[in-house]
């Protein structure tokens, strides 16, 4: 009995369907996913977001079950951000994405078949230097004839581990996924998957074609316009020994997880959305509670962080809604562990003086102390500070904000320093002024060295 490979391409559905997706609901696909039984759980290309990439971070880590696949867009650079996301998962694989039909490769990317098929050489060989790598022929019914054999001998040379042959324009038969998957076995060995389109209501027997022509595997999804976890699971149920094959699918569970990942905010019908919002009166008490609405379980400290970010923010929006408030969660609580950690700090300053700052950091429970003078006492501190960690970063925007009024204002500060040619920023907030540049300091560079490491 031949085993049929499950990828699980519900995250993707699910982030075409609802823009708006919290934290909380995104983590409650992936585990909904781990638990059903697929192979692979398929993540969309990380778009540049902060919040996205600790949410792949954060699936890397939890699931047991399933390999992780992440989409690694369509650039070098992209390649690496990708994965640095999912390696922490123990099984893990890279997806290369790209058009093989005349129209989307001359519409979307301005290229000719053979250009194409270069990009594709490109990043291919790139991205198996990381993990192993699918890839996946979208729009594949509309290539010219020869093409997509040509690209599935060209991604198994370069060391690809299967092709999946997708019909985004729903126009495929169930005799032209046998008719593919045939061209594709004939021409390289290699594994074949297929991701079909329900737009003609024929998703489920095209899969079965495509498995009887010799397809590998099969993408499924709890939602959205594609083959149905549900409905190929019962058809296994029903006709597995028939056909003579089997999936992981746990096939007694499955709906009951289906109606899970509905609850969890994705329906076709209406997307379940977050719609109340937080005034300039908010109380740090009334702001926990909507960052735990989201989903966000926040320590003290980090709940202390969000609501002195939502008073700098608010008092020029006047209102904030959920998608404001989780961006200031992924920027100031959910980002990186913290290396370094402020013990304490002197900084002396005056007009017959010259500035001088005494700054103290812990780093793996070791103190480590820094002396410096600098044309100011921010600048002193900052210096002191690099003398610590051995590295001089560019320092590329500083910014400071009064949170409240009177005399014992509340200072936020906004650091952004520059490593490799990238952003870091950083955030602090204290009544100390100079407190508060410190904090968003050491905030941006633990970050650069979380990247680092």
């Amino acid at each position: 009995m031949k085993k049929i490979i499950v990828s699980d391409i519900t995250p993707v559905k699910a982030e075409e369907l609802n823009k708006n997706l919290s934290f909380r609901e995104k983590l409650a696909i992936a585990s909904a996913t781990d638990a059903s039984g697929a192979d692979y759980i398929n993540l969309p290309a990380l778009i540049d977001s902060k919040e996205n990439e600790v949410i792949y971070r954060t699936v890397a880590e939890s699931v047991k079950n399933v390999t992780i696949s992440v989409d690694v867009g369509d650039t070098i650079q992209s390649i690496e951000s990708a994965y640095e996301c999912v390696k922490s998962a123990d099984k893990k694989t890279l997806i290369v994405s790209f058009p093989v039909s005349t129209a989307q490769m001359e519409y979307i990317y301005h290229k000719k078949a053979s250009a194409m098929l270069d990009t594709i050489k490109e990043i291919c060989s790139k991205a198996v230097e990381y993990a192993p790598v699918e890839f996946v022929a979208r729009d594949a019914f509309r290539a010219e004839d020869g093409f997509i054999e040509l690209v599935a001998k060209t991604v198994k040379e370069i060391g690809a581990f299967a092709i999946t042959v997708s019909d985004e324009a729903g126009i495929a038969l169930p005799e032209d996924y046998a008719n593919i998957v045939k061209k594709i076995k004939g021409a390289a060995d290699i594994q074949v998957f297929v991701e079909t389109n329900d737009k003609l209501s024929m998703s489920a027997s095209c899969a079965i074609e495509a498995i009887k022509a010799g397809a590998d595997g099969v993408k499924t999804t709890m939602v959205g316009d594609g083959l149905a976890t549900q409905k190929f699971s019962d058809i296994i149920r029903a006709k597995g020994i028939d056909l003579d094959i089997a999936c992981g699918l746990d096939v007694t569970r499955v709906h009951e997880i289906v109606s899970s990942v509905e609850d969890a905010g994705v329906k076709e019908e209406e997307a379940v959305k977050v719609s109340d919002k937080l005034d300039q009166n908010a109380t740090i008490a009334e702001v926990s509670a909507y960052a735990k609405k989201l989903g966000y379980d926040l320590s003290d400290e980090d709940n202390g962080k969000v609501y002195e970010e939502f008073k700098r923010v608010v008092r020029k929006t006047e209102s904030m809604g959920a998608r404001e408030m989780e961006a200031i969660i992924a920027s100031t609580a959910m980002q990186v562990p913290s290396t370094y950690h402020l013990v304490n700090y002197i900084v002396n300053s005056g007009n017959v003086i010259p500035p001088t700052a005494n700054i103290i950091l812990e780093k793996n429970g070791e103190k480590l102390s820094g002396v410096a003078t600098g044309d100011g006492p921010i600048d002193a501190a900052f210096q002191a500070i690099e003398q610590v960690i051995g590295h001089h970063y560019e320092l590329d925007d500083f910014q400071v904000h009064s949170v409240t009024k009177g005399r014992e204002a509340v200072g936020s500060s906004i650091i952004r320093l520059r490593a490799n040619g990238k952003l870091y920023s950083g955030n602090g907030v204290s009544t100390d002024i100079i407190g508060a540049c410190i904090r968003a300091f050491i905030n941006a560079l633990n970050k650069i060295i979380y990247e680092e490491n």
